[in-house]
């Protein structure tokens, strides 16, 4: 996970350092690579203002000093990782939600391997009803995968097929249930209704609410991940973000501002196409790769 975003600034840092200190000049700098980054403005100025800050009151004059200063405030931003969520009566159920085409579907068929490889037996629900190429796509993936799938005919209830799921998974003995819903944008008030009203018939087939309501986005759409990560927000009890297509072109910057201003955990990265191309989010790994 190389992703490099404050390499080039601290190959300069340590290039001038010794003879001027962390000087406005060089904060200015990081304040431009930043924002390339997608990193946003207020995330931004909060991260410079503490860099200078504690530049003077340490006085800082070492490369090492203002790296592990850096790591210091993004371990900060991220938080512990906190890993997804297992209920101990089955079926565990997570929800996806996403606008089209952020790799949500390929998201969920990754973490059904990831169950799968523990022993798990997972079910796949067909909620995006909207889309015939969804439903189509996930039964590639059920039937590639060994998964169950429950799927109704397109233009159904949403709502219909993740109770039937879930009734399905209780009645079988399935471990989890991963469900796909509808993906249309973001700002469209007709689709984050439908969304709650998902999120509610869940609660009435669990007896419980969603173990998970995690939003899948893409590495790549930078400040719009984050608008996205705040409608989204707005409509459903979010518990995470499931990061897709997070590979070395990415520059993942959004990633820290959604962390740090809506507070929503990181719980899922993806780096790839494979099945086997998702992985918990670590916090220090990725700070690693933003460092190094």
């Amino acid at each position: 996970m190389r992703l490099g975003i404050f390499r080039d600034w601290l190959k300069r840092v340590g290039a001038v350092l010794s003879h001027r200190g962390l000087d406005e000049g060089l904060l200015a700098e990081l304040e431009e690579t930043l924002i390339a980054a997608d990193v946003n403005v207020y995330a931004v100025e909060q991260l410079i203002e503490r860099l200078r800050e504690e530049a003077r009151a340490q006085r800082l004059q070492e490369f090492e000093q203002v790296r592990a200063l850096l790591r210091q405030i993004l371990r900060e931003w991220l938080g512990e990782p906190e890993p997804l969520r297992e209920h101990p009566t089955p079926p565990t159920l997570y929800l996806f939600v996403g606008v089209n085409g952020v790799g949500k579907t390929t998201t969920i068929a990754k973490l059904a391997y990831m169950l799968q490889r523990r022993g798990k037996r997972v079910l796949l629900a067909a909620g995006d009803t909207f889309r015939a190429a969804a439903i189509d796509q996930l039964q590639i993936w059920a039937d590639r995968l060994g998964a169950e799938l429950v799927k109704h005919r397109e233009g159904a209830d949403p709502s219909a097929v993740v109770f039937d799921a879930v009734q399905a998974a209780r009645a079988r003995g399935i471990d989890f249930v991963l469900a796909d819903t509808a993906g249309r944008q973001h700002t469209a008030t007709r689709l984050m209704e439908e969304l709650k009203k998902v999120h509610r018939v869940a609660e009435k087939a669990l007896g419980r609410p969603a173990d998970e309501v995690l939003l899948v986005i893409d590495a790549v759409a930078g400040q719009n991940a984050i608008r996205q990560a705040d409608e989204f927000a707005r409509a459903l009890p979010l518990t995470g973000i499931a990061l897709a297509k997070l590979d070395s072109t990415s520059r993942g910057g959004a990633l820290l501002t959604i962390r740090q201003q809506l507070g929503i955990p990181i719980k899922l990265i993806g780096t790839g196409e494979k099945a086997e191309h998702l992985q918990p989010f670590d916090p220090d790994a990725f700070i690693d790769g933003l460092l190094n």
